[in-house]
């Protein structure tokens, strides 16, 4: 297939965490509020004269500092964070926003805090720790909005005169719900037969999303849209296609990898993916914007954090469901070294998907930088397919992934 015309652009986008483009919104005298995790509500970032950036350490490659103050035995996301904040990676931003999503994520920001990290010169620049639910139920939502105006709203507001009203968080969560709309468009065609957008490609263009200024991309992903519309792709069948779940993955080289051992990405249920995290939030009139948005998080998020059985089930299904959903022929589910949560949710999820389902599950944990473990990760992955492809000629046939 022809290369996409701002595919070489967007890649350049995700590998600096001061990107280009956050630095000419900056430069417009725009507020950055950066936050650490897929659970803090992300149209709450875009109001007014806001910009909203999730936090990333791309090309991490020594983590000796954030490991003497972390232990190595702390999850790789939050030492490359920390890591790259005592580096000064991102004082661009003029606030950090964390949830209390793990307690390694929260030792991280809390270490940036400590070590005045960040916000050096910034007179109004701050720290905030919110609380979020542990149960998708109507408890959780009213906990959410009461983290999000104590956490986000009021000191957005009073530090930066951010226009925090109902009328402004629609209009943010409209310009939200726009490009979720183009990011799912261009992700349904990998449903096709030969799909017309690889997984890598779409990978890229959806991490750009959470790590650059979402107004200033909209151009670009529209054209974007029309000319994988018109693109004439490649007749060649995948060997296999992949479904990839699991924890925090801003690397987008782990999903090339898979890609160039013969495989095709169809679909992303992980953190930095647009499954569900470029779902669109429906609001209506008859309630506060706030707490639609809310809710929206509490009970469409697909995070462990969430406890509450109908939820541990829940997610497990919802992943069988995108398996059937975009034909993937087996499941890649993955966790960061060291992260509690995740953990017990890839030993649950290989085991259910596998018994319950009838799906193919390679579980693994991964570096938070994958050139750290290639080798050894592109064997695995080639095993994986292999055991696919053997398992479809016992079949007699393609199968349907089961």
């Amino acid at each position: 297939m022809r290369d996409l015309k701002y595919l070489q652009y967007f890649e350049n986008l995700i590998q600096v965490a001061n990107n280009e483009l956050i630095v000419q919104e900056k430069a417009k005298g725009k507020i950055c509020a950066a936050y650490v995790c897929e659970n803090t509500p992300e149209p709450l970032f875009n109001l007014g004269n806001c910009f909203g950036i999730r936090l990333s350490a791309p090309n991490t490659g020594s983590m000796d500092i954030a490991t003497y103050y972390m232990t190595n035995f702390m999850c790789e996301t939050a030492r490359a964070l920390l890591e790259r904040a005592i580096e000064g990676g991102f004082n661009f931003a003029d606030c950090v926003i964390a949830p209390d999503g793990c307690t390694m994520i929260n030792r991280c920001v809390e270490n940036m805090e400590l070590l005045d990290s960040m916000g050096e010169g910034k007179e109004n620049f701050f720290f905030e720790h919110m609380e979020i639910p542990l149960k998708a139920d109507e408890n959780g939502v009213e906990l959410l909005v009461l983290q999000c105006k104590n956490h986000i709203l009021k000191p957005l507001s009073e530090k930066y005169g951010i226009d925090v009203s109902d009328a402004s968080i629609r209009r943010a969560v409209a310009e939200h719900n726009a490009l979720c709309r183009l990011i799912r468009e261009i992700g349904d065609f990998r449903k096709e037969e030969f799909p017309r957008v690889t997984g890598y490609e779409f990978a890229v263009l959806t991490l750009a999303t959470y790590l650059c200024p979402k107004s200033a991309l909209m151009d670009m992903l529209q054209e974007t849209l029309e000319e994988i519309k018109h693109r004439e792709p490649d007749r060649k069948k995948a060997r296999a296609r992949l479904l990839v779940v699991g924890s925090e993955m801003d690397d987008v080289e782990y999903i090339k990898l898979m890609e160039e051992t013969g495989a095709y990405v169809c679909a992303d249920r992980f953190c930095f993916g647009s499954l569900p995290g470029r779902n669109p939030i429906e609001l209506t009139e008859d309630e506060d914007a706030l707490v639609q948005v809310c809710r929206h998080y509490t009970y469409g998020g697909q995070c462990p954090r969430l406890m509450n059985m109908e939820k541990v089930y829940g997610r497990k299904e919802y992943v069988a469901n995108l398996a059937k959903e975009y034909k993937a022929d087996g499941i890649v589910y993955n966790q960061i070294k060291f992260c509690d949560p995740w953990a017990y949710e890839r030993l649950m999820g290989t085991a259910m998907l596998r018994d319950d389902f009838g799906y193919p599950v390679l579980s693994v944990d991964r570096p938070y930088n994958i050139r750290s473990s290639e080798g050894q990760m592109r064997t695995r992955v080639q095993a994986f397919i292999e055991s696919i492809e053997i398992k479809k000629l016992q079949k007699g046939g393609e199968g349907d992934g089961k």
